[in-house]
């Protein structure tokens, strides 16, 4: 994958799969630190030991359309090409934590892409899952919380075309916002 918000949409679509109710993705970067964490939580099913041991492998997949993983393994590579790490908790029913950490400025790392795009694909397309995106750049953050547009909204579906024109241009905004458009 080219992008990191590419592989943010693949390990979420991993816990919409995984039959995640919540999901939190924080995305930070701290230019003090020179790290750019992105960090994705989810309530979904959970993974036994094994398949966390596993998961990073690319012949690995839980999937029965295909035989092979790459997503959670490049991601990884993509992590700690730049001197960053990379983490996967899980507890079987409870649900997963996958935690990636970039050298901010190393010349290896991946651009981070559209990332409101992504998080405004994710959130439309996935009308029945709550999600908590948190940007956050040195001192500055915004979340957006897509139960308290709900709680607002009422029965108007996030996935309504001016719900989600709305949506979009938040997260647009309010990145350039905290950013200064800094981080790409």
């Amino acid at each position: 994958m080219t992008e990191i918000s590419l592989n943010i949409l693949d390990v979420t679509e991993n816990s919409t799969r995984a039959g995640a109710k919540l999901i939190t993705i924080l995305v930070k970067a701290d230019t003090r630190q020179d790290t750019l964490t992105v960090s994705i939580q989810d309530n979904g099913c959970g993974m036994t030991t094994e398949q966390i041991s596993q998961v990073t492998d690319p012949f690995f997949t839980t999937r029965t359309t295909r035989k092979v993983g790459l997503g959670v393994p490049f991601f990884k590579y993509a992590a700690e090409s730049t001197g960053g790490s990379f983490s996967i908790e899980s507890e079987k029913g409870k649900g997963t934590v996958v935690t990636a950490v970039f050298g901010l400025s190393h010349i290896d790392r991946m651009p981070l892409g559209d990332i409101s795009s992504t998080i405004h694909t994710l959130i439309t397309c996935h009308p029945d899952t709550e999600f908590v995106y948190t940007y956050e750049y040195d001192n500055n953050s915004f979340t957006l919380d897509t139960r308290e547009l709900k709680e607002i909204l009422g029965d108007i579906p996030l996935n309504t075309p001016e719900v989600s024109q709305y949506i979009m241009e938040y997260l647009t905004e309010n990145k350039q916002e905290t950013d200064g458009g800094a981080l790409l």
